[in-house]
């Protein structure tokens, strides 16, 4: 996998037309960035219950959903700013009656009302907003949907290649009030030269410093690792 500097100086990942264009051209086969369910399940089913209603951000042609209702989730809203992905999806997700779509930018969701869903969770799509134009008031816009839209405890499960020191500052912005639990986890096609017995686990919550930042001692088992942040919402 490409290293996130390296995908923002080729692609302009937060235009509708470069979306669907690849779409068109890929033929709706489906493909996960980053990570696939099975290797996000544990942290999934430790932070948001299979009854919850729950908003797929910028869902793409991905698994995840489908997995995650083969899992028992039974409330998905998945929305993509490509109108012929979820063209795609509608057609080929039919029979999955928990699985809903809908062609939405992540930065302007009026549609929905306040506090209407019980977890949002986002794989890339923060990320290909920082690849775009005018990026640090479109993560702004997209942070302050998601917050609108969470339940009082909700969780904001945000799957990123951004490290605290690049993503704690768009999450702590005015009128959002977070508790942060991270994870930090190796891609999955990486080897490790150190022995598997000495590595942490990556289900052990990695803390932050008062100020957001990961401790100075800190050393990543991968160096292009992707960190899994839980965003608990909390009262003003």
């Amino acid at each position: 996998m490409m290293r996130y500097s390296s995908l923002c100086s080729s692609y302009d990942y937060g235009n509708a037309e470069y979306w669907n264009t690849r779409y068109l051209e890929e033929a709706g086969a489906s493909f996960d960035w980053y990570q696939r369910y099975s290797a996000l399940r544990p942290f999934v089913r430790k932070f948001v219950p299979s009854s919850s209603r729950i908003l797929m951000v910028g869902c793409g042609i991905a698994l995840m959903s489908e997995d995650m209702v083969n899992d028992g989730y039974v409330d998905i809203m998945n929305i993509d700013i490509s109108s012929v992905v979820i063209d795609i999806l509608i057609k080929s997700r039919a029979h999955i009656p928990q699985l809903k779509y809908m062609q939405m930018d992540v930065r302007k969701m009026s549609f929905f009302l306040d506090e209407t869903f019980d977890s949002v969770i986002d794989k890339g799509t923060l990320d290909s907003l920082m690849c775009g134009t005018d990026a640090p008031f479109s993560a702004s816009q997209m942070i302050y949907e998601v917050n609108r839209l969470l339940k009082p405890g909700g969780i904001f499960m945000l799957i990123t290649y951004g490290d605290p020191s690049v993503r704690i500052p768009h999450l702590n912005q005015p009128g959002c009030c977070w508790k942060f639990t991270l994870y930090i986890i190796p891609r999955p096609d990486f080897k490790s030269a150190v022995d598997s017995s000495s590595l942490r686990s990556v289900m052990e919550p990695v803390p932050l410093t008062e100020n957001g930042l990961l401790p100075p001692e800190y050393v990543l088992q991968d160096p292009e690792s992707h960190y899994i942040y839980f965003c608990k919402k909390m009262e003003g």
